[in-house]
């Protein structure tokens, strides 16, 4: 059924033949099983011929263009599927017209679990040259799409060599283990230090499962929030429980400004929007810790600075060229850097 948008008339789509090209306007229509759909460009058109496996992790600002590029080359220039479940078309609309270059820019809004069974959401993810998936609240993404066919089509995505973006809350999800603020709120970096082991800080697993994140923790909005000891707290927890002769965790925490690109086979650079744009990596060896109630307390933590002159080696945590290699220790919850 579709009901009436505000600007809209009902069971209307709008169409511009442009050559032999029919390009759909972004049109908001609700479809049955709970999720609204907004195409631009021509999704009938072939797929891409070719494409190269990559993950583009964004910090949640503004999207440098070339690490736009980047992800739409290695996409084929095809067709980039969108999934969220807040907002509407609005990066669609930045992707398809202000930065061009693909054939369509198509989004998919979740408004429950629903959705996630549903198969023109599925056959969109299974033909998509490209999926990205948009900031929001990662609590939604959690219990939308934990366990259901969407996950199954994000890792088939990534296993047959296509690319695969998130920023903001999208990022979030693309982790071995991740945070998904599943009460409701976002902790800070004191509140989570104040006790790292407890409910607030809601570590989740078994959602996506990607080789290049393999023990990986990610973290977005990183320098400007404030975030590093909320990301040390998540390596602390991410590690519970995790087999003594496994390798230790990492975290990556990416600046607003900022936007890995992670080819196939691991290495990573920064694109950013400002001089000082970039990502940090916590080495989670020394936050190895025994689940106990209260404050942070830990020696030494090595964060490493990833910079536009770096070459991110993942999953080790291997750097080349880092801006700045630091420890920091974190005594009665507060993190501070030490010689």
């Amino acid at each position: 059924m579709t009901f009436r948008a505000r600007t809209f008339r009902p069971l209307q789509r709008l169409a511009l033949l442009v050559g032999s090209t029919v390009l759909l306007a972004a049109t908001p229509a609700w479809a049955a099983p709970g999720y609204r759909h907004f195409v631009l460009g021509d999704t009938a058109a072939p797929a891409a011929a070719a494409h190269s496996g990559g993950l583009l992790l964004m910090g949640g600002g503004d999207r440098n263009i070339d690490a736009m590029k980047w992800f739409f080359a290695h996409a084929g220039q095809g067709h980039i599927v969108i999934l969220r479940a807040s907002l509407g078309p609005e990066i669609g609309k930045e992707f398809y017209n202000d930065i061009g270059g693909i054939r369509s820019a198509e989004t998919f809004v979740f408004k429950g679990r629903k959705a996630a069974y549903d198969p023109k959401v599925l056959e969109a993810l299974r033909r998509a040259d490209g999926i990205f998936i948009a900031g929001g609240d990662q609590s939604r993404y959690v219990r939308y799409w934990r366990g259901t066919p969407v996950a199954e089509a994000l890792n088939a995505h990534v296993s047959a060599g296509k690319p695969l973006g998130g920023t903001s809350a999208g990022l979030a999800m693309l982790g071995e283990k991740l945070y998904g603020a599943m009460d409701g709120g976002s902790l800070t970096s004191d509140e989570a230090l104040a006790d790292p082991f407890g409910p607030a800080n809601t570590i989740e697993g078994d959602f996506l499962h990607l080789a290049s994140l393999k023990g990986v923790v990610t973290d977005t909005h990183f320098k400007e929030r404030d975030r590093l000891g909320r990301l040390f707290a998540f390596v602390a927890k991410a590690q519970d429980g995790r087999p003594a002769d496994a390798p230790p965790m990492l975290g990556l925490g990416v600046d607003e400004s900022a936007a890995v690109a992670v080819e196939a086979d691991g290495t990573g650079r920064i694109y950013a929007t400002a001089p000082d744009g970039g990502a940090w990596l916590v080495k989670g060896a020394e936050l190895r810790l025994p689940r106990e109630a209260g404050p942070l307390r830990v020696d030494r933590v090595q964060v490493i600075g990833i910079g536009a002159n770096s070459v991110l080696h993942l999953p080790q945590g291997k750097v080349d060229s880092p801006e700045f290699v630091r420890s920091y220790a974190v005594r009665e919850g507060k993190a501070a850097q030490v010689q």
